[in-house]
């Protein structure tokens, strides 16, 4: 497995699987099996991608440390940046075939209906993760700031998922699922954090922080 991981090939595949979705959603668009609204259905399924894209990204770091697999590092930033292409492709369908680029309907929307508002949030939340995700802007930020700047994207998971709930109003077990995968991702950074600052002990020692690599997302 650990070879497999490191593999400078193996990211070609798991590119291409992430495209699976997409691929899925255009295949069932030509075939006109979209269902009676085709707009909901889009919209819902690029929702879904978006959030389980976010929490596949923020599952790597326990991930590679209960399994003890630290190539998985490698993917992290592919997957965030995933999960950022879904929610654009979430957002233009808002902005375009349902609202048809009508930018005064979507100020009212953004105000008036707080599904739309939490939606939105999380979207803009993730802009400067991507445009940050670059090892060149690393060096910019400094490997403090811009872990700070990253950490942006629990706020935007609990947006995303605020949003989905807000928006089902009944049939509300596919957003507490992915709720709760959130929260046990963020009790887990919370007690490692606390672990590791207990070890230091009072004299302190250097930031406990996960290095910073051109691979995160």
């Amino acid at each position: 497995m650990k070879f497999i991981l490191s593999s400078k090939w193996i990211k070609i595949p798991v590119f291409l699987l992430c495209l699976l979705p997409l691929a899925r959603l255009a295949w069932r668009g030509v075939h006109q099996d979209l269902g009676a609204n085709p707009i909901e259905f889009i919209t819902r399924a690029t929702g879904d991608w978006t959030l389980r894209f976010l929490v596949i990204t923020l599952a790597i770091t326990p991930a590679r440390k209960v399994f003890r697999q630290p190539a998985l590092i490698r993917f992290r930033r592919m997957l965030g940046l995933f999960a950022f292409f879904y929610g654009c492709l979430h957002f233009t369908t808002y902005i375009w075939l349902d609202k048809f680029f009508d930018l005064h309907e979507m100020i009212k929307d953004v105000a008036k209906r707080p599904f739309i508002t939490a939606g939105f949030t999380g979207f803009v939340l993730m802009i400067p993760l991507a445009i940050t995700s670059t090892a060149g802007w690393i060096r910019r930020l400094g490997g403090k700031r811009w872990q700070m700047l990253h950490r942006l994207i629990y706020i935007s998971a609990i947006a995303g998922v605020v949003h989905y709930y807000w928006l089902v109003k009944s049939d509300v077990r596919k957003p507490v699922l992915y709720g709760s995968m959130v929260v046990i991702l963020l009790a887990y950074r919370a007690g490692t954090r606390f672990y590791r600052k207990a070890q230091r002990g009072p004299a302190g020692s250097p930031s406990g922080e996960e290095p910073v690599t051109t691979e995160n997302s």
